[in-house]
């Protein structure tokens, strides 16, 4: 149960980067154990300058400033895709190495677990039969486990009840401090940070474990089913990802380019590696190009028919979204502070309470599964969309709970509560190539000098110095340049971000062991048709296309 906390990186070719506390960084050799063991990152560029702290300051707070953004449109993009993004990146950058240094595990399995790899083992861990996974599945070691919510008078007798199946399964036990016991037992423990990808993740869960009960009725039992179910598990959701998720965040045109004609900049086949070899992870994409989720994040939500905009708890906040988690929060209504969620042994509460259960009806849009009967009452807030892929973040954003970063119990600025800080910083200590420097990589036009200091409703960067500005534009940071390129494109990922994004997940994908790159004439079967299976599919398949269990609080009443 491990935090995975990046504190340095083991790039090939380069060393181990680290980074300490004043945000200085060193590189240094690895051991031979590290070399063998530890998550592997590539440079998809060349080196790029790093940003000085007074304008990575000066940037955060243009990014991050209190100002209104716009919701993604043309299409509206439904809000639960901004969660299902970080649920992807916990999956793609799980290192399953950590766990494992004092253990005998064969060259095959060292190097499938220090790749990145589109494989749910963020989900599945190292399997039922790994004894120190064990403990994230039921007792017939086929299914996962699911925890129970906890009952809470608030607001009415329908919440004071406990629901089985709708929390993460959690640690209890009556050792170790509050947040101990409300750890998740789940393989990546990140997915707890906030609520609704913690409801994602258990989503993911209840299909896998709806898939055992399908597959069951074939007489398959034991580790023959398991495997049978994860391998149908992930082909449908690499589909899903292919064809659900990456046209929704990057120009349609460049997902089908890559996905039918292949790479074109990374790990490409005859250049420098055989198919077979196992992938790397870019830090251009980990540390900025799959960083534009964070322009997605709303700071409320219409979550359930408790907490919405005319419900007895009013909208659902970001910070509400931190607090009812294990990782980041304590389950705890009367916290109200960053500093609050940080207190280990705060809160009575160790498992979800009933009241904050998804309504996955406002996550996402069953019109589009033809289920007009999915729709949540527009009279009673209605869904959520998310907002545009943009270089402007919302305000709650600059108060980070330190669980998020795994700072607590420690002391830092403020500042580095800001998540565009963060990734600014973040970036800068790795040298990490410009968006010019990628753009001329890819023989692509760059933004001009207007599109980067004006661009397109985004953030507005005078609080810059002319000579800042004047930097800014000669070696624009790759995270402020992606953004900036969706923002002038609609809200869609372009020729940058959105090469970088597609070309990682079909080699991700092209990696894994179980892999629909690598199958090409496979097809879902478990959605509407042979070509479609889409995130509203699993939802509808993972919830038996129930109202009840896609939204178990139900609706309130509407009065006379």
């Amino acid at each position: 149960m491990k935090r995975h906390v990046r504190d340095s990186f083991f790039v090939v070719g380069e060393g181990v980067l680290e980074f300490d506390d004043k945000g200085e960084a060193t590189t240094r050799q690895p051991s031979t154990a590290e070399e063998l063991r530890r998550f592997r990152f590539s440079r998809l560029g060349p080196k790029g300058p790093r940003t000085d702290e007074e304008t990575r300051v000066a940037l955060a707070t243009a990014i991050t400033a209190n100002v209104p953004q716009p919701d993604s449109a043309d299409p509206a993009v439904p809000a639960g895709f901004t969660y299902l993004g970080q649920f992807v990146d916990h999956d793609l950058t799980m290192d399953r190495t950590e766990s494992q240094l004092g253990q005998d595990v064969n060259l095959d399995e060292l190097m499938q677990g220090r790749s990145p790899a589109l494989d749910l083992d963020s989900v599945y861990g190292r399997g039922p039969r790994d004894k120190d996974d064990q403990a994230f599945y039921a007792e017939d070691g086929v299914k996962l486990k699911v925890g129970t919510t906890t009952p809470v008078p608030f607001p009415d007798e329908g919440t004071n009840v406990p629901f089985e199946g709708f929390d993460l399964p959690r640690r209890g036990g009556t050792a170790g401090t509050a947040a101990d016991r409300r750890l998740p037992l789940i393989p990546d423990a990140r997915n707890d940070e906030n609520l609704v990808v913690a409801q994602t993740h258990l989503a993911f869960i209840r299909f896998h474990n709806r898939v055992v009960d399908e597959l069951a009725l074939t007489g398959l039992t034991g580790e023959r089913l398991f495997r049978a179910a994860k391998e149908l598990v992930v082909r449908h959701y690499q589909w899903m990802l292919k064809t659900d998720h990456l046209p929704r965040i990057i120009d349609p045109a460049i997902v089908d380019d890559v996905f039918t004609n292949g790479r074109r900049f990374f790990e490409v086949p005859g250049k420098n590696y055989g198919r077979d070899n196992a992938p790397t992870m870019p830090v251009e994409f980990s540390v900025a190009s799959y960083r534009f989720g964070h322009s997605q994040v709303r700071g409320a939500y219409q979550w359930n028919r408790v907490f919405n905009s005319t419900g007895p708890g009013g909208l659902a906040t970001l910070f509400a979204l931190f607090t009812f988690t294990g990782v980041s929060g304590n389950f705890d209504p009367s916290s109200g502070t960053p500093a609050d969620l940080d207190d280990v042994n705060r809160g009575p509460i160790f498992t979800l309470p009933s009241n904050w259960i998804a309504d996955f009806r406002r996550l996402y849009d069953f019109t589009e599964a033809e289920r007009d009967d999915l729709v949540p009452p527009a009279e009673f807030g209605g869904g959520n969309v998310t907002k545009r892929i943009d270089t402007l973040l919302v305000d709650p954003l600059t108060q980070l709970p330190a669980g998020t970063f795994g700072g607590r119990g420690t002391v830092f600025r403020e500042i580095e509560r800001n998540l565009a800080f963060r990734n600014l910083t973040r970036a800068s200590m790795m040298e990490l190539a410009t968006g010019q420097q990628i753009a001329e990589l890819f023989g692509v036009e760059p933004l001009t000098a207007e599109q980067i200091l004006t661009g397109n409703g985004g953030a507005v960067v005078d609080g810059l110095s002319e000579q800042q500005k004047a930097q800014l534009v000669e070696a624009t940071p790759l995270w402020f340049y992606i953004l900036r390129e969706a923002e002038i494109g609609n809200g869609l990922m372009g020729p940058v971000g959105g090469r970088i994004t597609a070309e990682v997940f079909h080699r991700a994908m092209e990696g894994s062991r179980i892999s629909i790159v690598r199958s090409p004439y496979w097809k879902p079967t478990l959605g509407p048709d042979s070509s479609t299976f889409s995130m509203v599919d699993l939802l509808l398949f993972a919830f038996e296309g129930k109202a009840d269990l896609l939204n178990p609080l139900g609706d309130p009443q509407p009065s006379n």
